[in-house]
């Protein structure tokens, strides 16, 4: 057999199985489905590894320039692991290109909603009638240093299970007898994961109790399995861990401890927002250690059993800042990884873009963004190439300096264009870009959409929307307080955007997307610098304070 007949009848058999599997979902199966046990032909191995390479035809095949190998070989080394033993090569884990939907099912299981950072609304807006009020707000606890409600980014979920998915669920019946029940799932500063009835704001299963404050956004998992992703901020109890729950019974299946012996950084955050390929079985995300973190689940489902389990296989990409590099050593992934296709994107704490490619663990290009980056990067394609939008804090440069904003070839890591903010920083606070930028859509798709942090002076804020394509500024709304709250767009029938931006101050503001113009504005007791999630003519949104609301645009 030739090894384009492999690779056809690989691709083949990967695919009915995942389309059985999302099937057995939906309705009630009977099977045991076992992740790590799909039938595929090997075409390439490396040694003590079991991944296998398989030429997905989804796969963007990038060759980098020898200039840019030598830039990295000049500013990085790095090595992978298989857990803790170094390994030459991986050929990650069978098919590894994310494609679009990132889910099947109804609901926001990510932060930004997908791999490419670039949405957070359910639906079309209906009303039109911009006045914003309170349906339900719910209290957290409260940690003795953190407080409670959410931190940043601190963005609920969403997920409208399915009958045969709620069956095994520890839920009341009313709720697995509901068709629309639409489950809230929302981590907080006190160290608990909160499940609440989208509709009345009821709880519908006790919290989960991690202790550790969550400031970041966890996840669920795309394939409609009760499977539950989430990342500890703070060490309030123990060192962080980067956890995973079943949803049927809330019981911890495994866990990544921030404390890894591979790290160059001590300090064990998880910040970022994992994300799961469905086609895989592989779980990704970034800690602020500075690991770059794949885990190979093994995923088995029981239906009709109600047992779930994983088996992980944890690889992690470990990299380090040559001397004479001029980096500022301090390393740490708090953003979102953004990934196209087989593409990976991060950012850390030093000033630097990776772009990895997901095929061989590698990086493709590095690329010097001036400053620390913990805004997640948002991805958009242009006729099948990925370009990236993301901007910097004002951090290393000191108490002042510049946030540069850019649009960057995801493929090459050229620059498209670049403008720069002049902003303040504070030594606990800084300034510039936090909040991850909009990608406007519909009426909107010519432009981006950027929010900066202590713009000019401390304690102001600036919004700009952006031509894509040329960087020029279409219009600016200069802001009476700073905001790290991310914008999330709004559309309704007719294709009409409108955002959502929140700030220090406690202020909900629903502007029209084409002029920045004010339509409405609700104020909340405190600072908010989580992000906002839209569904049925609603806005979740978590303060600093204690509380989780429902806001109605009515």
């Amino acid at each position: 057999m030739s090894r384009t007949m492999k690779i056809g009848l690989t691709l083949a058999l990967c695919g009915v199985v995942l389309s059985i599997f999302m099937i057995l979902i939906i309705t009630a199966p009977d099977d045991i489905i076992r992740f790590g046990s799909v039938p595929v032909t090997t075409l390439d191995k490396i040694e003590n590894d079991t991944a296998i390479l398989v030429d997905d035809p989804a796969f963007l095949h990038v060759t980098n320039t020898f200039e840019m190998r030598e830039l990295i070989k000049k500013t990085i080394s790095y090595k992978i692991y298989l857990e803790n033993s170094p390994i030459d090569g991986i050929s990650p884990l069978l098919i590894q290109s994310f494609t679009e939907p990132y889910s099947m099912q109804e609901g926001i299981f990510t932060f930004k909603g997908s791999p490419m950072r670039d949405w957070g609304a359910i639906g079309k807006l209906t009303s039109q009638d911009f006045s914003l009020s309170v349906e339900w707000a719910n209290k957290t606890g409260q940690s003795p240093v953190w407080g409670g409600g959410g931190g940043w980014t601190g963005q609920p979920l969403l997920v409208h299970w399915t009958s045969a998915q709620k069956s095994n669920m520890l839920i009341p019946k009313k709720y697995k007898d509901n068709a629309e029940f639409t489950e809230v799932i929302f981590a907080s500063l006190d160290g608990r994961i909160y499940f609440y009835d989208f509709d009345t704001g009821v709880s519908t299963r006790p919290p989960i109790y991690l202790g550790n404050p969550v400031k970041g956004t966890p996840s669920i998992d795309p394939r409609g399995l009760p499977l539950l992703y989430v990342g500890e901020g703070v060490p309030e109890k123990g060192k962080q861990k980067y956890r995973i729950y079943s949803l049927i019974d809330q019981k911890l299946l495994y866990s990544i401890s921030g404390g890894d012996p591979q790290a160059y950084r001590t300090w064990g955050g998880f910040d970022s927002s994992g994300i799961v390929n469905s086609k895989s079985d592989i779980l990704i995300t970034g800690g602020e250690n500075g690991i770059l973190y794949i885990a190979k689940l093994n995923t088995e489902y029981d239906f009709a059993g109600g047992k779930l389990s994983i088996s992980p296989k944890l690889y992690k990409y470990v990299y380090h800042y040559k001397t004479g590099a001029g980096k500022k050593k301090v390393y740490g992934i708090e953003n979102s990884v953004a990934v196209y296709k087989n593409l990976l994107y991060f950012s850390d704490n030093c000033g630097t873009i990776q772009c990895m490619d997901l095929i061989n663990l590698k990086p493709l290009w590095i690329k010097d963004v001036k400053d620390d980056t913990d805004a997640s990067i948002v991805v958009e394609a242009e006729k099948g190439v990925p370009y990236l939008y993301t901007g910097c804090e004002v951090d290393i440069q000191g108490a002042k300096g510049y946030s540069y904003i850019r649009k960057i070839n995801g493929l090459t890591g050229d620059t498209v264009w670049e403008n720069r903010y002049y902003c303040r920083s504070l030594p606990e606070r800084n300034g510039g870009v936090f909040a991850t930028p909009m990608i406007g859509k519909l009426s909107l798709s010519n432009l981006v959409v950027f929010t900066l942090a202590y713009y000019q002076t401390v304690g102001r804020g600036l919004m700009v929307a952006l031509d894509k394509a040329t960087g020029k500024e279409l219009w600016r709304w200069e802001m009476t307080n700073y905001s790290w709250s991310s914008p999330t767009g709004v559309y309704d029938a007719d294709g009409n955007g409108y955002i959502v931006q929140c700030d220090s101050a406690g202020n909900v503001n629903m502007l029209a997307g084409m002029n920045g113009s004010n339509l409405a504005n609700l104020k909340l007791p405190n600072n908010i610098q989580a992000t906002p999630v839209f569904y049925k003519d609603s806005i979740l949104i978590a303060e600093r304070g204690n509380k989780l609301y429902k806001i109605n645009i009515q």
